[in-house]
């Protein structure tokens, strides 16, 4: 059974950093962000990690799992938000204590999604996928962004919808700053590799293809025994993003995966859009998902709005969702059940 988190008005906010924390030189930006979420009517707590940036990280692993730690069990605390993501927050796996950790929302993507498929697989509290903390400083949020705050306050049993994009960033101006952060200059198409429309249902499951990868075959990536104990053998919609990964580096990820046994009982695969999927002796990303498409008889859904390609649908981690493409267009109905 899925365990929901809920988004009380006026709630505490907890800030830390288990991947990256903020550099000096951007303490400025970053306290733009926290002005913003706190106009809000939230108050934000902000931890030590989050001022600090050095070798690629916050902090110690240690030091970070225990930030994160006093967070999670802070019982005024609903939504644990990390600054952004970052490169090792799979160093801090190893120095939580899953069995201790009460359902509150946590909130990120990118190299975030390490801590929050670990948690769900691990312990069948919901998590979030979806914008960080930085990219809130706007002026303004776009519509697909503003939608994290009605998600997580999704009451269980209910449902909640999110539409596709009308337009998405290509590139970043930050010569050029726009008031809600976002340059949505490209319009948006959700692409299948089925004729027609199509209509995905299943358990939300997914996140950063770099980061996920790493999990495979290690404690925080046994997805057979999720599936059977949470989930009661319902099927799996995974939903991943690639950040920097050539095209052949995708596929030997998704094989790795298929062959670890990830793939039993899906029901289909959304991928997002992507800067990266580096064509490679002329096999390219649409190669991959034709593909994984025929070895695994589900429908591939991609370039919808998930990852480092702005603005993206805040997934969880566990509802039940369903997912459908009509002339481009997408539509997802997350279920809290």
């Amino acid at each position: 059974m899925i365990r929901y988190p809920i988004l009380n008005e006026g709630t505490k906010i907890g800030v830390t950093a288990p991947s990256s924390g903020i550099p000096e030189s951007l303490h400025s930006m970053f306290r733009e962000a926290c002005d913003r979420v706190e106009a809000k009517g939230y108050e934000l707590i902000c931890g030590n990690t989050v001022w600090t940036q050095e070798k690629a990280k916050s902090a110690s692993a240690k030091t970070r799992a225990e930030e994160l730690k006093r967070f999670l069990q802070d019982e005024e605390i609903d939504l644990v938000i990390p600054p952004w993501g970052g490169e090792l927050l799979i160093e801090i796996l190893e120095h939580l204590d899953f069995e201790s950790i009460k359902p509150k929302w946590i909130l990120g993507y990118s190299d975030v999604s390490a801590l929050l498929f670990s948690i769900t697989v691990k312990t069948g509290i919901a998590t979030a996928h979806g914008t960080n903390l930085v990219d809130l400083r706007g002026e303004y949020q776009d519509a697909t962004t503003a939608m994290w705050e009605s998600v997580l306050k999704t009451r269980k049993g209910d449902s909640v919808l999110q539409i596709s994009s009308e337009y998405y960033q290509k590139e970043w101006h930050h010569d050029n700053p726009s008031p809600c952060v976002f340059h949505l200059t490209e319009r948006t198409e959700w692409k299948t590799t089925a004729q027609g429309d199509v209509s995905i249902e299943g358990r939300l499951l997914g996140g950063c293809l770099d980061i996920l990868t790493h999990l495979v075959g290690t404690p925080f990536g046994e997805v057979a025994s999720y599936r059977k104990n949470v989930l009661s053998d319902e099927p799996i919609l995974w939903y991943f993003e690639n950040c920097e990964m050539s095209v052949t580096s995708v596929r030997r990820a998704l094989v790795q995966m298929k062959l670890a046994g990830w793939f039993d009982q899906c029901s289909g695969v959304l991928f997002g859009r992507s800067k990266a999927n580096r064509p490679v002796d002329e096999y390219v990303i649409e190669d991959v998902y034709q593909q994984l498409s025929e070895e695994l008889g589900v429908p591939v859904v991609f370039d919808i709005d998930c990852g480092h390609v702005p603005p993206q649908i805040t997934f969880i981690n566990g509802a039940h969702a369903k997912v459908t493409t009509k002339h481009g267009k997408g539509q997802v109905v997350q279920t809290f059940i």
